[in-house]
């Protein structure tokens, strides 16, 4: 089966009518599940160790996805796709808040949360393979901001406006039914499955249709050929070796901090903490941090267009790396000044936007040639393994046993494997 693209409906609707609601759809469930959930989970009294190690769990949709896109790309649409998972991650979103209240909750949450990770996944393919088939070449350059931007703001509404709303309710803002940490977080994920399933009716209207569908030629055993095909492209790169470390390793001290810094926010002064409210920390962190990410990639990307990845490499990668110092300077100088504080993890996320923009571009660079969407398929999944997965998982059980300042020192160590990995890749530099 494939998916052939109709050509003639591609002006039916504006792109800016389904461009920025796709990719709002794209971001909010993955901050559900990577970046709200740990909040919720800290609130309702579980250890550091426990909630990376459940949470880093919940990447493994996004490591193994390229097994499962040839699936997505022949099966049905991909506009199929995009409205049916939109629908099915609102349903159990919402199942999320129903679960919460009963005394089996976390492993019920848990389950829940791997099926809207399977489901985010799916999306992003889909997501993304429509973005490429809706639109010409000019007009995917003219709109990667735009796409870049909403997901950003979808990681404003969740991790700051609906945490932020959290901290309203518990503090007794919509009066005292909604004081208990349970409800207010019920009250969350209602709203997020509710945002979900307009998405999905939005789209179900709106999005064009851009392809069609031939079951009768879908073949699994001949997708997972080309699957293996894909895969004898990737392992034959030049340079595979230091491409893969360069891949795997280049995000650890980010992927170590993704989930730490969260918690160290939130943790009382007695635990090592900053004691920030839900409040200041939607404000702080989920607000203004996404908006310094967001300004750093924008700044990342214009640099490597004008001067070339070669050239920008290294500084971009001092970006990413020594801005993480602010956390060991806060983890010895707690203060409860938010300006000190936001300025701090504004800084450290535009250099994390920063270095993030130089390390996409190595991988759409590398993925050039032969299967060069799959190839980069290939790239993103182990990006989330080594630079997502495995370090978030293992970030919780390092920083209990050894306290933040030990852990955020650990981090700023193992910024000398980004390092050693950097000075070791090989780039081609296209403008020469």
């Amino acid at each position: 089966m494939n998916n052939l693209p109709v050509q003639e409906h591609r002006s039916a609707t504006k792109a800016y009518a389904w461009i920025p609601s796709l990719y709002l759809g794209e971001s909010l469930p993955f901050s559900a599940v990577m970046l709200i959930s740990v909040i919720m989970f800290q609130e309702l009294g579980l250890t550091d160790g426990q909630i990376t190690l459940y949470t880093g769990w919940l990447s493994l949709p996004w490591v193994v996805k390229p097994v499962w896109s040839p699936i997505v790309d022949n099966l049905k649409t991909k506009r199929w796709w995009i409205v049916t998972m939109q629908f099915l991650m609102g349903v159990t979103l919402a199942m999320v808040a129903f679960t919460l209240p009963t005394s089996f909750w976390l492993q019920g949450v848990l389950a829940i949360f791997m099926v809207i990770a399977f489901a985010s996944a799916t999306h992003d393919i889909s997501a993304d393979g429509f973005y490429i088939i809706g639109l010409s070449d000019k007009e995917q350059e003219f709109y990667v901001g735009v796409r870049n931007t909403f997901y950003r703001v979808g990681m404003v509404i969740g991790q700051g406006g609906l945490v932020l709303l959290a901290g309203f309710m518990q503090n007794g803002g919509l009066g005292e039914a909604f004081r208990s940490i349970t409800v207010s977080w019920m009250v969350v994920f209602c709203i997020l499955g509710i945002l979900m399933v307009l998405l999905g009716l939005y789209h179900a209207f709106i999005l064009p249709k851009v392809e069609t569908c031939v079951h009768d030629r879908f073949n699994f055993v001949e997708q997972m050929r080309e699957f293996m095909r894909t895969l004898k492209v990737f392992v034959t790169k030049p340079h595979l070796i230091s491409a893969l470390c360069f891949i795997l390793l280049f995000r650890l001290p980010e992927g170590l901090l993704t989930k730490i810094v969260p918690l160290f926010l939130k943790r009382s002064e007695a635990d090592g903490g900053l004691a920030m409210t839900d409040v200041d920390f939607g404000l702080i962190y989920g607000t203004l941090g996404v908006i310094g990410l967001l300004l750093g990639g924008i700044i990342g990307g214009w640099a490597v267009s004008k001067w070339g990845l070669k050239k920008c490499l290294w500084p971009l990668v001092l970006c990413i790396t020594l801005p993480d110092i602010v956390y060991v300077y806060l983890s010895y100088f707690h203060t409860e000044n938010l300006w000190l504080i936001g300025t701090c993890i504004c800084i450290e996320q535009i250099g994390y936007g920063l270095g993030f923009a130089a390390y996409t571009l190595y991988l759409v660079t590398f993925s050039r040639g032969e299967r060069s969407t799959a190839v980069f398929s290939i790239c993103t999944a182990g990006q989330y393994l080594g630079g997502v997965m495995i370090p978030g998982m293992v970030s919780g059980l390092i920083s209990e046993n050894i306290g933040y300042q030990n852990f955020f020192w650990i981090v700023m160590a193992f910024c000398l494997v980004t390092f050693a990995v950097t000075a070791f890749v090989k780039i081609e530099d296209h403008r020469e």
